[in-house]
């Protein structure tokens, strides 16, 4: 069995020994190479900063496996005929939650005017965890996992989703009614929903006016899941304190972009979940040992919903 490695070339050297290995451990006898012949490969590893465009050659192949967990640029380019997973590993999902934990106890706390050395001896006191609401937009995998990160923190947290959810210790919010009634409580919002015609600007100049006077927007989802110039109009009143943003609609960001230089924005350059070749090559592995026993796959995107 052949599987071609169509990720970024730069990338090769750490997951040859990591998919090695995870074959191996899966009892998985393959050839993995990033050089195969279109023709002979079985299954492919992919990513859209890769080197592949055009499928119609791989003639043999059974699955695509993406290395990304968004795949609104994938989805577009793999053919439909083709069964397509995204990535959810383990390592990600622990950046993730992580990133998204250190970034609100970073608002809730109050630490950048400390770190930064304005209120001198002031006294500002949060609150108690227990006395701040977040809420999540998207209760996916990683989604769910930081909430239930943020809940084992005491905090008050609401989620939102599509469809309907239910999750321990979280008010879950579902449908156009569920998306306003989350936004009017959360004081510290975290973007992690997926990039789907329906969800591009889901935070626009209206719905920005339905948070809390001051809440703060925290978003390691997708750029396009703001407006960028709403955005920066409610900042400018005041209705937003601080947004932290570490995606972008262009990435890199533009060095003549606004939010480079807004006081109330924190840019991140696109670190809040990684996928990790030691943690991804695991989950490679076994999607393909399920898909040669005909098990069901791991992660299958749903084409039709976009992830």
């Amino acid at each position: 069995m052949n599987v071609l490695y169509a990720g970024d070339p730069a990338q090769w050297p750490r997951y040859q020994p990591a998919l090695a290995a995870a074959f191996a451990g899966a009892g998985i006898d393959a050839t993995i190479a990033c050089d195969l012949p279109p023709a002979d490969v079985d299954y492919i590893i992919y990513a859209p900063n890769g080197p592949l465009s055009d499928f119609a050659p791989y003639t043999r192949a059974k699955a695509v496996l993406s290395l990304w967990a968004g795949v609104e640029n994938v989805v577009t380019r793999v053919p439909a005929h083709l069964p397509l997973t995204r990535m959810v590993d383990q390592g990600l999902k622990e950046g993730m939650v992580e990133w998204v934990s250190g970034q609100v106890l970073r608002h809730h706390l109050g630490l950048d005017p400390m770190i930064n050395r304005t209120l001198g001896w002031t006294k500002a006191v949060p609150p108690l965890a227990r006395q701040r609401t977040i809420g999540i937009l998207g209760l996916g995998e990683l989604g769910a996992a930081c909430a239930a990160a943020l809940v084992a923190l005491n905090f008050k947290v609401h989620g939102y989703s599509r469809r309907a959810k239910a999750l321990p210790d979280v008010t879950c919010h579902s449908g156009p009614d569920g998306l306003a009634d989350i936004l009017k409580v959360s004081e510290i919002l975290v973007l992690l929903l997926p990039r789907t015609p329906d969800t591009e600007n889901t935070l626009n100049a209206e719905t920005l006016a339905l948070l809390p006077k001051g809440a703060v927007i925290i978003n390691p989802g997708r750029g396009a899941l703001i407006d960028d110039d709403a955005l920066l109009a409610a900042l400018n009143s005041g209705q937003i304190q601080h947004a932290t943003l570490d995606v972008f609609r262009i990435e890199p960001l533009p060095q003549s972009h606004p939010f480079w230089t807004h006081p109330g924005i924190t840019v991140s350059p696109h670190i809040a979940a990684e996928t990790r070749p030691e943690t991804a090559s695991m989950v490679i592995a076994e999607n393909i040992r399920r898909h040669m026993a005909g098990e069901r796959v791991l992660h299958l995107v749903d084409r039709q919903a976009g992830y």
